[in-house]
């Protein structure tokens, strides 16, 4: 009886001992499978990022767990500056060993550092930076691209792989150079044809029937546009006589920079450029306006500011198009210039990306012209190119 029990425990242990050795390929073969390359569409693990330590540039994907102050210490609350975050593959980790170290250059601080956002605690990033140890421990240094994931309440469809590649680890004219022929030759619409697409790219989330103006942020209906005075027209945000381009496809008919705007108010800024400062308009309070600039209401401040850093970059004046530039002035008048460039940078600051611009980017793209506005996917970019 007990020589039988024996064989069966010797059968039942050369069995698992069987299926281990079996399995273990099988084991490899997933873990291989779900590893990343580094790639900003394949990102690295921060276990693989702790595991390649090799000062090589890399993109790692991970939840925001707290911020280090030294070898031993991340903290969780209490942020001290902007200067550095710790990322796990776990957003509830506690292990140090499993963590890896973020230095936060100065031009992401405002965006993902833990002091001035502190909300990002258990939320998932991406981060493209150099593998080199920071506070002595495993790390990311000299940061060139963060990102973080699923932001906001609108979920968009993912960038396709592979789309700002190019532009990745670049800043000042290198990036805006990228940039462009990345967003370049996109689908062109006529001009007729802008008011339909608005309809879509401009719709009231809560009212589908109606559209969103740009200026008074009044709720209307898709089909009162037009010339009368309360009816909704198609703005220029980059005032179409700065380059003197006017309706032509191309410039004239980019939807990244159109938008609904009741019909009297888009006369009242006309062509002005962008500036703070002047008298509040009677019809659409929140924007102030003078004899050479026009300030929009502080929900919209960012979206121009986005919108014209756009035309900046996709307008270069190769092809036989017009080179679109921004200044640090106004009265531009029909040169091909937009200002006012330190007021933009301050907007784009003070309003950052919300869902609205992330969903009319989304059927841009999607939908009609093929290209994206680089800096609502990327709104670091902007400090980038022209800080």
């Amino acid at each position: 009886m007990l020589n039988r029990k024996r064989k069966g425990l010797l059968l039942t242990f050369i069995l698992f001992a069987v299926i281990l050795v079996i399995m273990q390929p099988i084991q490899n073969s997933i873990t291989r499978a779900a590893a990343g390359d580094g790639s900003w569409s394949s990102p690295y693990s921060v276990s693989q990022g702790i595991n390649a330590q090799n000062n090589s540039a890399k993109t790692v994907q991970g939840y925001v767990v707290g911020q280090p102050t030294a070898t031993n210490t991340v903290i969780t609350s209490g942020f001290p500056n902007d200067y550095a975050l710790a990322l796990a593959d776990s957003p509830t980790e506690t292990s140090l060993a499993k963590m890896i170290y973020v230095q936060i250059p100065s031009t992401f601080r405002s965006s993902f550092g833990l002091k001035s956002n502190s909300s990002l605690m258990g939320k998932k990033i991406k981060v493209t930076g150099t593998l080199t140890a920071y506070f002595s421990h495993p790390g990311l240094k000299d940061g060139t691209a963060f990102e973080l994931d699923g932001s906001g309440t609108f979920d968009p469809e993912p960038v396709p792989g592979g789309y700002y590649d190019a532009a990745y680890g670049k800043t000042g004219e290198s990036l805006k150079s990228a940039l462009h022929n990345i967003i370049d030759d996109h689908t062109e619409i006529s001009y007729s044809n802008v008011w339909e697409a608005l309809r879509e790219t401009d719709e009231d989330p809560g009212k589908p029937n109606n559209v969103i103006l740009l200026y008074t942020g009044r709720s209307q209906d898709k089909l009162t546009n037009g010339s009368g005075v309360n009816d909704w027209n198609r703005e220029h945000v980059w005032a179409k006589s700065h380059g003197d381009f006017g309706t032509a496809m191309g410039p004239g008919t980019d939807l990244h920079h159109l938008r609904p705007t009741d019909a009297s108010v888009n006369s009242s800024r006309g062509n002005l450029d962008f500036d703070n400062g002047g008298s509040q308009h009677s019809e659409a309070l929140g924007n102030y306006y003078d004899s050479d600039s026009w300030e929009p209401r502080d929900a919209v401040k960012g979206d121009i500011a986005r919108m014209l850093f756009y035309m900046a970059v996709r307008y270069e004046g190769d092809s036989g198009e017009v080179d679109l530039e921004l200044n640090n002035a106004v009265n531009n008048g029909s040169a091909p210039f937009h200002g006012k460039m330190s007021v933009l940078l301050e907007w784009h600051k003070e309003d950052p990306v919300d869902d609205n611009e992330r969903r009319r980017n989304e059927i841009i793209y999607t939908d009609y012209q093929h290209n994206r506005n680089p800096f609502i996917d990327h709104p670091e970019w902007a400090s980038a190119i022209w800080e």
